[in-house]
């Protein structure tokens, strides 16, 4: 496939707004519209034209009108693509979007594939891979958190942070190869002493870095969000509540629920990975044993415990065998029904004392903003920051990142050894290199396509 030949695709969803985008890029962008879009000013020539201006006329195909549009015209390097790229704004029909679209596919232009308008971008220079994933990430923000994170990425934060620490590494290996071939007049006497000073610093700067990794896959994914409790104290009635409809059944009958419903939520723009669980009690019922083995498994991978407690009722043995199964996990206890009379008090149950409490009814809908409060408190404003940070969300970046310190670690233990200097050398290369790949060098080309194919189309 020649990365010059001119593409096409439909840049937004059809039949789902008034107006649709039609994105054509490469170096037959403007003459194959040229052949297909008939100008209002009949003198007008697209070719001519200024770049970044927009032109309202039709398409029309054999003499016949496909559609009334508007047509921008973007030239060379100053696009998204670095190429030639005309954007035709037509109406938001399917049938009408893809009449256009088959029109200019007429005219030596070709299909794109998924991502490949991104996938041009990074071929030609104009973003690296860690800001052509960024774009991706961007699109599929599921709350405000995850899209600052993605801007800040797709703004060269990450390649900003990344060619930094490559920029120190590459400085001693250019230092250790030149006394390599010229040793008469570049010395390295002291020299492993004021290496080992840099690789503390870039490991601690990496490990940070790689510390960041479980934020991050909050930031992008969301809040694993186990809601446990004794059967009937309101865990389905609570991801009703959540949701926003009636997910999970809800009767008077205990262990109705059996295995683990899991639902996304924005919660105030916190995204959380709800799962209901079944009511953690002893039963003979071996399907609704599996349940509660299932509900127990689950507190092990949770990043969140939403502990819901049935205030109207006794506390039980049920009630401290859960707070037994979350000591020592993030809990909030959801004190429930407290639109009816209390049976006990927070005093009363001294296992709890360490997690948040909040008093709740999901019958009169409250204690939810207090709810959001306190999320937020605990995965994101107490946790996480914008300011300086960096954050890894994407597992690429992860395992290159620990390829990289594993590196660093090997050229510590060289250093520790006494081994020659060359030795230093091929492991500071690999880590070089190691984190070169986060920005797309040294990439094997199946890898690439493999990445933006996961691009939607006309991205």
């Amino acid at each position: 496939m020649e990365e010059t030949e001119t593409i096409a695709a439909i840049a937004t969803a059809p039949g789902t707004a008034g107006i649709s985008i039609i994105r054509v890029s490469g170096e037959n962008a403007v003459p194959a519209l040229e052949q297909i879009f008939q100008p209002k000013k009949k003198e007008l020539r697209l070719k001519e034209v200024t770049s970044h201006t927009v032109h309202y006329g039709y398409i029309v195909d054999d003499g016949n009108m496909m559609d009334e549009v508007l047509v921008l015209v973007m030239k060379a390097p100053n696009t998204y693509t670095r190429e030639d790229v005309v954007e035709i704004d037509c109406h938001g029909g399917i049938a009408v979007t893809r009449r256009v679209l088959e029109t200019v596919l007429k005219h030596g232009v070709r299909a794109a594939e998924p991502g490949e308008f991104t996938k041009r971008a990074f071929l030609n220079g104009r973003i690296d891979l860690s800001q052509a994933e960024a774009v991706m990430d961007l699109i599929n923000s599921r709350n405000a958190y995850a899209l600052q994170s993605s801007l800040q990425q797709l703004s060269g934060r990450m390649r900003k942070k990344i060619e930094t620490i490559r920029e120190k590494v590459l400085r001693d290996v250019a230092l250790i190869e030149a006394a390599l071939d010229d040793p008469e007049h570049i010395e390295l006497d002291g020299f492993s002493e004021e290496l080992s000073v840099h690789v503390r610093e870039e490991t601690k700067e990496l490990e940070k870095l790689l510390a960041s990794a479980e934020n991050g896959r909050i930031l992008k994914e969301g809040v694993r969000t186990v809601i446990l409790g004794k059967p009937n104290a309101g865990k389905s009635s609570l991801l009703n509540l959540l949701a926003g409809s009636e997910r999970a059944i809800v009767t008077e009958t205990a262990g109705t629920t059996r295995d683990i419903l899991e639902e996304t939520v924005n919660l105030s723009g916190i995204s959380l990975i709800l799962m209901d669980t079944a009511g953690i009690r002893q039963t003979n019922d071996q399907v609704e044993k599996i349940g509660v083995e299932r509900a127990k498994q689950a507190v092990t991978e949770a990043d969140l415990i939403l502990f819901v407690l049935d205030s109207s009722r006794p506390l039980s043995k049920e009630d401290l065998e859960i707070a037994a199964l979350v000591k020592g996990k993030p809990t909030i206890i959801l004190w429930n029904k407290t639109d009816l009379p209390p049976a006990f008090s927070k005093e009363d149950f001294p296992e709890g004392k360490d997690s948040i409490w909040i008093p709740l009814s999901v019958k009169e809908e409250t204690g939810l903003s207090e709810l959001t409060k306190q999320i937020r408190n605990l995965f994101y404003e107490g946790k996480i920051s914008f300011n300086d940070e960096v954050y890894l969300t994407n597992a690429r970046h992860q395992q290159a990142v620990s390829s990289a310190l594993k590196s660093l670690h090997s050229v510590e233990e060289s250093i520790e050894r006494g081994m020659p200097e060359d030795f230093f050398s091929i492991d500071l290369m690999d880590c070089y290199e190691s984190l070169g790949k986060i920005l797309g060098e040294s990439l094997e080309e199946d890898l690439v396509n493999k990445i933006f194919s996961e691009f939607c189309m006309g991205k």
